[in-house]
């Protein structure tokens, strides 16, 4: 049976992120999550938890086996929801937090949020995303992205991880050499954790700035989990 692939997105982004990406993948089945954690309500936003049954709720939806890929804090909720039960074949790590069982986004950075973030008790606001996210994106298309940007939940950056799924499942970790939001020394070191490193000359977010480059990348890894 062919294999699903279900992204679930970064804090602050929206399923609409991954849209040119799904337009380079025709023939593959793909499934897009929203993560509660994001939104535009401060007051009621979820905190991983939610997130990772979130995930879970989506992978029940799918028959045969899955690759599940998480981008940034997606990562996060990736480890903490995906199991070979759930039909999880392999794990994507896209730039992301590939954490250990204890860790959270905020612990992983040292206790302290970076200076592009705005801390508030209930949410984190993301500052300058044309640099920090969008580097490498035309112009028109950082516009749009910036203007589907929402809240992120505070809790989600600080709740621990319960489960990681990446000492179980298969795993790919791709770093992308240009991020400006998570340095390259630090995706390198969590890489470490995945069975396969790649690599893509991009910025933070190369479903927009390289989708066909990344669907390259993706595409095999869901051939040969189906």
């Amino acid at each position: 049976m062919p294999a699903t692939l279900i992204l679930v997105h970064g804090a602050w982004h929206t399923p609409w992120c991954w849209q040119p990406l799904v337009d380079h993948l025709p023939g593959v089945d793909v499934v897009r999550v929203a993560l509660p954690s994001s939104g535009t309500d401060p007051q009621s936003l979820g905190d991983l938890t939610a997130d990772a049954a979130a995930v879970r709720d989506a992978l029940a939806e799918v028959e045969g086996p899955v690759v599940l890929v998480g981008h940034s804090y997606g990562g996060i909720p990736i480890s903490e929801a995906a199991t070979a039960e759930l039909g999880v074949a392999h794990l994507v790590y896209l730039c992301a937090f590939q954490l250990d069982v204890g860790d959270s986004l905020v612990s992983s950075l040292g206790g302290q949020v970076p200076s592009w973030q705005e801390l508030h008790p209930t949410h984190v606001r993301a500052t300058a995303p044309e640099t920090v996210f969008y580097n490498g994106v035309s112009p028109e298309l950082t516009r749009q992205a910036v203007a589907e940007l929402q809240l992120q939940s505070t809790a989600a950056l600080t709740q621990p991880l319960s489960r990681a799924a990446w000492t179980e499942l298969p795993s790919t970790y791709v770093v992308c050499e240009q991020d400006q939001a998570i340095p390259v020394a630090a995706q390198e070191a969590m890489s470490s954790r995945a069975g396969t490193v790649l690599r893509l000359d991009t910025g933070h977010s190369p479903f927009l700035a390289a989708p066909a480059d990344l669907a390259a990348l993706l595409r095999p890894i869901v051939e040969r989990a189906g």
